[in-house]
């Protein structure tokens, strides 16, 4: 799970100082697949979304439970440099990194990720009210070596779109992104990942002004990402969340 209000959720509220929020999400995926039966059952996600005069920094971590403990933690965290006075293009450098553990054939694994580190361009659009906004990003994508799994070191090429929609005058927000990148040891080496939410804002209600609280779901969209018990990741999943979320 990542981005889980997502870069354009943050972007809505970029006419403020700063936007920042906590979220929990219920994973279903053991529910709904046998295969994933050693998946976590919940994650929390806190994110930072800053812009200042020279462009913006935006960050996410996710940490994984399960019901004796935290099983893992992933980070990604990203700073634009704005190109053009209207700030439409911008430099985009990136590093995404983390670390998992689980149980399998009656032993414990920890395992840290293949850090990746990601440069080049953006294009940042908005509506004049910040209500919608639509950012794509195309990187130079670099996975370093591993030297616990002795993964080897590939690089390739990074797309990504973030997205993000208001309405029902606040009520509703529908945001997400979806992320394609070559990784040469998957069946067509490209993965796919998205990842749409919808959120019900109970702060738009009446009387509930200063209520920050908002309830909705992730669907996690994947092909070629998620490993399952069988030790496969070439499958296609659809896997949903129950969520809150609070804006601070």
């Amino acid at each position: 799970m990542k981005r889980f209000l997502s870069l354009s959720a943050a972007l809505i509220v970029c006419s403020l100082t700063f936007a920042q929020n906590i979220q929990l999400h219920y994973d279903l995926g053991r529910l709904l697949h046998d295969e994933l039966s050693s998946r976590t059952d919940v994650t929390t996600t806190v994110e930072m979304f800053k812009p200042d005069r020279w462009g913006s920094t935006y960050f996410f971590v996710d940490i994984d439970y399960k019901g004796d403990g935290v099983m893992g933690a992933y980070w990604e965290v990203s700073r634009e440099f704005n190109l053009t006075k209207n700030k439409r293009f911008a430099a985009h450098i990136e590093y995404n990194g983390g670390l998992t553990s689980g149980h399998a054939a009656d032993s414990y694994y920890a395992n840290r990720f293949q850090h990746v580190a990601l440069l080049g361009g953006a294009w940042n659009w908005h509506s004049a009210d910040f209500s919608k906004t639509f950012s794509v990003q195309a990187m130079y994508r670099y996975a370093f070596k591993n030297g616990h799994t002795g993964a080897r070191p590939f690089s390739g090429f990074q797309l990504t779109e973030v997205w993000g929609v208001n309405f029902a005058r606040g009520l509703c927000t529908f945001s997400g992104f979806c992320d394609m990148w070559y990784d040469r040891g998957v069946r067509g080496n490209l993965i796919v990942v998205s990842e749409p939410q919808f959120w019900f804002n109970l702060g738009a209600l009446k009387g509930w002004r200063g209520v920050n609280l908002s309830l909705g779901s992730e669907v996690e969209i994947s092909n070629n990402f998620v490993w399952n018990e069988r030790g496969e990741n070439d499958k296609f999943y659809a896997i949903p969340t129950l969520a809150a979320k609070w804006t601070f």
